[in-house]
């Protein structure tokens, strides 16, 4: 119980002290795993389970889709994406589709690889710039 107490408060930690950039890379890894466990419950005809995944995930979706800044051209793409990643989990849910949430999985995995890449190309040029400034 105390390791399990000790695990949430770092989480907890973890969460308040990240960075805007930590915290999308964050609920970039709770989508693919939320998207795993639903495959894994549909294997185990766990339905209620894999519900409760795939609306985890929808609800990552929906909070992505709300925090994008309409005025840049990628953000329209990203909507769009997250529209149909959203969409194509709705079928999921309904039919139990885990060939729908590999696609999805897919492109879930894709856009965590991209941020988390980006996070890096951006602190190696920070770290550039600091240097520079010296």
């Amino acid at each position: 119980m105390a390791f399990n107490n000790g695990y949430e408060q770092y989480r907890e930690s973890s969460v308040y002290t990240a960075t805007p950039e930590e915290l999308v890379l964050m609920l970039y890894n709770g989508l693919v795993k939320f998207l795993m466990q639903a495959q894994m419950a549909i294997n185990e005809k766990n339905i209620e389970k894999a519900n409760n995944c795939i609306i985890k995930a929808q609800n990552i979706l929906t909070e992505f889709r709300c925090t994008l800044d309409m005025k840049y051209d990628i953000a329209h793409q990203l909507d769009s994406l997250y529209d149909y990643m959203l969409s194509r989990l709705i079928d999921a849910n309904i039919k139990k589709d885990n060939t729908i949430i590999e696609e999805i999985l897919g492109y879930a995995r894709e856009l965590r690889n991209t941020w988390e890449q980006a996070m890096k190309i951006a602190k190696q040029q920070n770290s550039r710039t600091a240097q520079v400034a010296k």
